[in-house]
């Protein structure tokens, strides 16, 4: 397929994991991509190179998604370039696990302000261009532990359980203005952030999921790609939970 074909968009936290599969994804079925990331620049020019290699096209796109008028500026000089942008996939994000009573106020904020306020900053960095045209997609990505309790992970919970409050107001606002916009809940994949974790914790978390695995990496690429595209036409302001059943 090539649904994407002549279509631009930006990707945020591109440089690994989902980030960079979904990138490679758009690329494969015709997209411009823009790949946001912030630190990890290598690895930002390994996804560059392999969508390149594989037929793709794609740039590199730095910026603090915590600063609003460093993502405004860097997002502004990919639209002008690209003539417009047709899509966003805010999915930047970190976890700064703690006991909430021992939890830091910089962990707090680190967290809230990267994941929440960094899909405020970047939506807001492209919408006056979708509105111009009166057309775009903004696909948002929560977390499984926004919907339900994970001990330690308070300011990660607080973060994108507002992502997916956030996601029904701007659906509701953005839509008359012909903008759709839903959010992705994902479980847990091994290539997110579940990476990072021990076996033995793994094997914790496959136990409490229904159909007793972690996720695919193209389980939730798809339904990313679903959403973006045209046959998702008529959904707005819904939050898809890919999770293998953990939230029931």
């Amino acid at each position: 397929m090539n649904r994407f074909a002549n279509k631009s968009g930006i990707i945020t936290g591109a440089s690994r994991g989902l980030g960079k599969a979904m990138a490679m994804a758009f690329a494969a079925e015709g997209a411009f991509v823009g790949i946001g990331y912030y630190r990890n620049q290598k690895e930002a020019e390994q996804t560059l190179a392999e969508i390149q290699d594989s037929g793709g096209a794609a740039s590199l796109l730095k910026a603090d998604i915590k600063n609003f008028h460093e993502t405004q500026n860097v997002f502004s000089g990919f639209i002008k370039e690209r003539g417009g942008i047709d899509f966003l996939v805010n999915n930047a994000g970190i976890n700064l696990d703690q006991p909430f009573a021992l939890m830091s106020e910089e962990n707090w904020s680190l967290v809230t302000q990267t994941n929440l306020g960094g899909t405020f900053h970047c939506s807001r960095a492209v919408v006056r261009s979708m509105i111009a045209k009166r057309a775009g997609v903004i696909i948002n990505v929560g977390s499984v532990v926004g919907v339900k309790a994970n001990p330690g992970q308070a300011n990660y919970a607080a973060s994108k359980g507002g992502i997916e409050a956030l996601t029904r107001t701007m659906a509701a606002e953005l839509a008359p203005m012909g903008i759709r916009v839903n959010a992705v809940v994902p479980g847990f994949f091994m290539e997110g952030m579940a990476q990072r974790l021990n076996m033995h914790v793994i094997e914790a978390m496959q136990n409490r999921i229904p159909l007793k695995r972690l996720g695919k990496v193209d389980e939730m690429v798809q339904t990313v790609l679903f959403l973006t595209s045209d046959a998702a036409g008529y959904i707005i302001g819904q939050s898809i939970i890919v999770d293998g059943g953990l939230s029931i």
